[in-house]
């Protein structure tokens, strides 16, 4: 069933940061933490709509098993030096640098986005440990926009142990060892549910 994405009541102002002095953070097992801000960004909804024809949504398709499959999300990537579409992003980026300076001891500087457009729209479980998360502690931090999806998140190979519904400008940071102990994923669901965009911002050779 489709949904159309419902603004939040809350949610009418132009996009502004909050500060970051709001962040909440969970200690997990093996060194990995989360730090959860609900509502980082008000006036994310205005954002979104922005973001939807702003951002080249791209659709791709992975091997699985004996098949090619399609990738159930929309997707583009902002690397190194490039420009990101809209400022607010670009100021979201520079405060998660400034904040995170002495812990992350380097920048974020890249920007991955994600179209989830209804509930059949997922990620499944994964850890961003292609690159240096593999070896090294890192950090993602993740800016949601839209209609809340929960992120869960668990051990790796383990049960769900934590679940947070994201969504209208709610902040997520992944840190710590958390990229390679822990794994994360946006399940399908069959209740009705509007779109989100997930933005995705990382260090370095972090994917």
């Amino acid at each position: 069933m489709e949904v159309a994405f419902q603004p939040s009541l809350f949610d009418s102002s132009a996009p502004t940061l909050g500060p970051l002095t709001g962040l909440s953070r969970t200690q997990l097992s093996d060194g990995a933490w989360v730090d959860v801000l609900p509502g980082w960004l008000a006036g994310a909804d205005a954002l979104f709509a922005d973001l939807v024809s702003a951002i080249p949504w791209r659709a791709e398709q992975r091997p699985m098993y004996d098949r090619i499959v399609d990738v159930p999300r929309l997707v583009h990537s902002y690397g190194v030096g490039a420009d990101l579409p809209d400022p607010v992003l670009t100021k979201a980026r520079d405060a998660l640098c400034a904040h995170y300076a002495d812990e992350l001891g380097e920048r974020f500087v890249t920007a991955g986005c994600c179209y989830y457009r209804n509930g059949s729209d997922s990620v499944a479980w994964h850890g961003d440990n292609l690159g240096r998360g593999r070896t090294r502690d890192t950090m993602v931090a993740i800016l949601s926009l839209g209609s809340p999806r929960k992120l869960q998140l668990r051990p790796r190979g383990g049960s769900v142990a934590v679940t947070h519904a994201l969504g209208h400008g709610d902040l997520i940071v992944m840190g710590g060892s958390c990229q390679r102990t822990w794994e994360h994923a946006v399940p399908k669901t069959a209740r009705p549910v509007g779109p989100r965009i997930s933005v995705q911002f990382r260090p370095l050779n972090v994917f």
